[in-house]
């Protein structure tokens, strides 16, 4: 078996290529410039750059499983644009077997009738920490924090099930490897509700939000979806997804996060 990760030396691409590879999988991570950390192998591979959607099956022919991360927004258009052409050589490849996606990737992925995975996490623990494209504690909010203690945003009173990408890699390693497939989609929530103010907030406007994400460096339509977004949480839309049915419950605390990175803080 031959594993692919696009985003592969992201939060939880990063986590699963080491889980995987301690049990001895071959894994392969994709990067725009085809390098990656050692020990892993790594490949060509760009969103935006159809001409490299091959490359992974041009190193290795047998590679038979894909964990998918949608890209981050550096393209332009909606998230399945660039996500459709990709998958559609994967089918013809004989080979799929899922990843997170979003939105209009969901449904196209069941219309495709093919095995698959999707992995539908809460907001991460994680996105406090340096990771440009993610939005809570480690990056987006991590300069508030260090400064004035505080974290901005546009939640209010939103409850949150935050969760580990610890949790979400352990996940992947199961839909990956399991004999049969989930062909299921999966909340994932952490094991608690929490809000903002639970840690430490400041309140501002949606437009102000989203001018922050620009100065970040995040491209306008994406700073857009993020704000938006974040918007939802204050109308109890987390909240609500915390409470479904059959989700799946990650058990790794915030607390637990925040001591082991407390001096990223």
């Amino acid at each position: 078996m031959t594993i692919l990760i696009t985003g592969g030396t992201g939060k939880t691409g990063s986590r699963l290529a080491r889980r995987l590879l301690d049990v001895n999988y071959l894994v392969f991570l994709t990067s725009r410039k085809g390098v990656v950390p050692e020990p892993f192998k790594g490949v060509k591979f760009d969103w935006c750059d159809p001409s490299t959607f091959e490359n992974p099956f041009t190193v290795d022919p047998d590679m038979d499983r894909i964990y998918i991360v949608a890209p981050d927004g550096g393209c332009a258009g909606e998230v399945i644009e660039p996500m459709k052409p990709f998958i559609d050589l994967v089918v013809t490849k004989g080979r799929i077997a899922g990843g997170p996606s979003i939105g209009m990737v969901h449904e196209y992925l069941l219309s495709l009738q093919v095995d698959y995975a999707i992995l539908r996490p809460s907001w991460f623990y994680g996105n406090c920490s340096p990771c440009l494209g993610t939005s809570n504690l480690l990056t987006m909010h991590l300069h508030d924090i260090k400064e004035s203690n505080t974290i901005v945003t546009v939640s209010a009173d939103g409850m949150l099930g935050f969760v580990s990408a610890d949790d979400i890699a352990d996940l992947a390693f199961e839909a990956l490897t399991n004999a049969k497939s989930h062909n299921t989609d999966h909340i994932l929530t952490g094991p608690e509700l929490l809000s903002y103010d639970d840690i430490a907030h400041a309140r501002i406007s949606v437009e102000e939000l989203k001018d922050r994400y620009i100065a970040f460096g995040l491209p306008e339509d994406f700073a857009t979806l993020l704000s938006s977004m974040d918007e939802l949480n204050a109308s109890g839309v987390e909240e609500s997804i915390f409470g479904t049915p059959g989700k799946v419950t990650g058990r790794r605390m915030l607390r637990d996060f925040i001591e082991a990175n407390k001096d990223s803080f």
